[in-house]
């Protein structure tokens, strides 16, 4: 499919292109529940998409450690040393896992050699997205990376987004915003005056565009290389 674009835009003013990470540059899902499998195996019991819905509770932290201890305390296999264990395996699995879309890094690369800043603005905190960042291969394109422990808030607060845009010394408009959550991503953004392009390539969630109509991206991408498109530099067949 081509990009989509929700209205005429002209983008000879963008200067940045500010990326999500997490299932914007990569498939995070995967990477955690096949660290949740790898749990699951390990304590031979259990069921990995049922340990990966607890890193989806509201009010905890979706890489929280904690999610795992209250899994196999639920499941009454809780010691001490196996909560360890299954907390290394994790982290362990989970970066193994990490691999960049097909496309992003080359995409990413030639943004660059356009001319562009190119900025990770992400609610991961530091430690977790540098390493991350690091295994697929991106850090060494990046003029900036914006953490829910730097920015000290999270999306879709406008405040994150604030802070990355003044650290930056940007205007909105001089931005374009690349997000795979309407809700967190694409609204906020949208809402402070940069361009938006939604990543439904990444949206596990993609139902929720009907229900976010009126978030209203101004692009659509079905692959992270569309991003080129909108300069005259898209793929070459």
């Amino acid at each position: 499919m081509k990009l989509e674009t929700q209205s005429a835009l002209s983008t000879e003013h963008l200067t940045c292109i500010m990326f999500d990470m997490d299932n914007t540059l990569f498939d995070f899902v995967h990477a955690k529940t096949q660290a949740c499998q790898k749990i699951v195996n390990h304590i031979g019991c259990g069921n990995a998409l049922e340990l990966f819905q607890y890193f989806r509770r509201p009010g905890c932290g979706f890489e929280d450690w904690n999610n795992i201890r209250d899994y196999i305390c639920d499941i009454g296999v809780f010691s001490q040393s196996m909560y360890d264990e299954c907390c290394h395996i994790y982290e362990t699995e989970k970066l193994r896992a990490v691999d960049p879309y097909p496309n992003a890094v080359p995409t990413i690369r030639e943004l660059k050699e356009m001319g562009l800043k190119i900025a990770i603005l992400t609610d991961a905190h530091s430690t977790n997205a540098k390493k991350r960042l690091e295994k697929t291969g991106v850090s060494k394109w990046l003029d900036a990376l914006f953490c829910a422990d730097i920015t000290g808030s999270s999306k879709p607060s406008h405040h994150t987004f604030l802070f990355a845009l003044e650290a930056l010394d940007l205007q909105p408009y001089e931005t374009l915003f690349v997000g795979d959550s309407l809700r967190r991503d694409i609204v906020p953004s949208k809402a402070l005056g940069m361009y938006t392009a939604y990543a439904a390539y990444g949206d596990r969630n993609n139902d929720t565009y009907k229900r976010y109509e009126t978030a209203s991206p101004d692009f659509i991408l079905n692959d992270i290389s569309e991003v080129l498109d909108l300069f005259g530099h898209g793929k070459k067949t």
